[in-house]
């Protein structure tokens, strides 16, 4: 058995370092794996930055990294849905206790859920790495790894469509291009919407939105006023979206989101910004809007294989970037900057393809 277990661990805000750790062992419910492709997240870079997200505060050192995928090297006792040499993609979110939340299928809203990368919980930066069986799923042979490693973000979309009631014929506005509003585009497409308007900052960003099937672009800068942002977004898309997808967490493109949506529409809330936002309130319920928010996912392993396997969904677009494991500095930095879209993390010696 490989003894290298290189692991890249936060040790404090600001301080990112990669070091030696043991190989972990499974426990009867869980598998070991050698992991291949790692995506780094904003939130990976936000701990390191910040050493806290909201009320999750790094108080120890912690392994980052969440969106993964990887290979079955060690099957624990109990495992009998898999074995070594599987292909697989990890859900980082574990619930440890079967309460409310995980009886009524909201398993991602019980407090003590696992998460990979979430102080205190350690993340799958590293070479092995072991996860609950159940939360393992198998990558069909025409899925690559960097897919799978990719089925977390995408998971994000697919949840955020799920709550807005995406349907056949939607149309729908996405604020911001990032990595996440790119999935919420993707899975939007994906589940019947019919047109779709992105917004972002970035040049660069809207180019990859348009790529990716956007149908809209709409170039906003910060001094710009969210009604008349949303003027332009009826305008160009002939009328009101009936559902608005932020992905920013800014206040003014919350703002935005609200002022574009169609009365007795919904706004969905994906993006994280600060804990109190000014929003035009009265207007939402004067218009029967809905706000509803979303926290990570939960039952989008499964859907977001087929729709790989299956060809509907493209994420391949999404890697910009791809580092060993040894670079993993580097690409954390890369991704600090904002170069590129999604930063992919190579962990396997022996095996650097996608």
């Amino acid at each position: 058995m490989d003894k290298d277990n290189l692991t890249v661990v936060l040790h404090s805000k600001g301080d990112l370092r990669l070091e030696q750790r043991p190989v972990p062992e499974p426990a009867p419910n869980e598998v070991l794996l050698q992991m291949h492709s790692v995506g780094i997240c904003g939130s990976d870079v936000h701990y390191w930055q910040n050493g806290r997200i909201g009320d999750f505060v790094l108080k120890q050192p912690m392994v980052l990294g969440h969106e993964a995928s990887g290979r079955v090297v060690k099957v624990g006792s109990a495992v009998t849905h898999l074995r070594a040499g599987d292909r697989v993609a990890v859900e980082p979110g574990v619930p440890r206790e079967v309460d409310e939340f995980f009886k009524s299928g909201h398993y991602n809203l019980s407090p003590s859920i696992f998460f990979c990368a979430t102080p205190p919980d350690d993340g799958n930066l590293c070479r092995y790495y072991k996860h609950n069986a159940n939360f393992c799923y198998k990558l069909p042979d025409n899925v690559t790894y960097e897919e799978g490693a990719l089925i977390e973000p995408l998971s994000v979309g697919i949840h955020a469509c799920k709550r807005a009631g995406v349907t056949l014929g939607s149309s729908v506005f996405v604020c911001g291009a990032g990595p996440i509003g790119l999935v919420s585009l993707l899975a939007a497409k994906a589940m019947g919407a019919s047109q779709v308007i992105i917004s972002d900052l970035s040049s660069d960003r809207l180019a990859k939105a348009k790529e990716m099937g956007a149908d809209f672009l709409l170039h906003v800068k910060k001094e710009d006023e969210p009604k008349e942002m949303a003027k332009k977004v009826e305008g160009m898309l002939g009328c009101m979206p009936q559902i608005s997808i932020e992905c920013t967490g800014v206040q003014s493109s919350i703002q935005t989101a609200i002022y574009a949506a169609r009365s007795g529409g919904v706004v969905v809330l994906v993006g994280l910004g600060a804990e109190m936002t000014t929003v035009p309130l009265l207007n939402a319920a004067v218009r029967e809007v809905d706000i509803r928010g979303v926290f990570r996912y939960c039952n989008t392993w499964p859907v977001a294989i087929s729709m790989l396997a299956s060809k509907k969904v493209n994420v391949k677009p999404l890697v910009t970037h791809r580092f060993s494991l040894e670079q993993a500095v580097e690409a954390f930095e890369t991704t600090r900057q904002g170069l590129g879209v999604k930063v992919m993390l190579k962990c396997d010696k022996n095996d650097q393809n996608p």
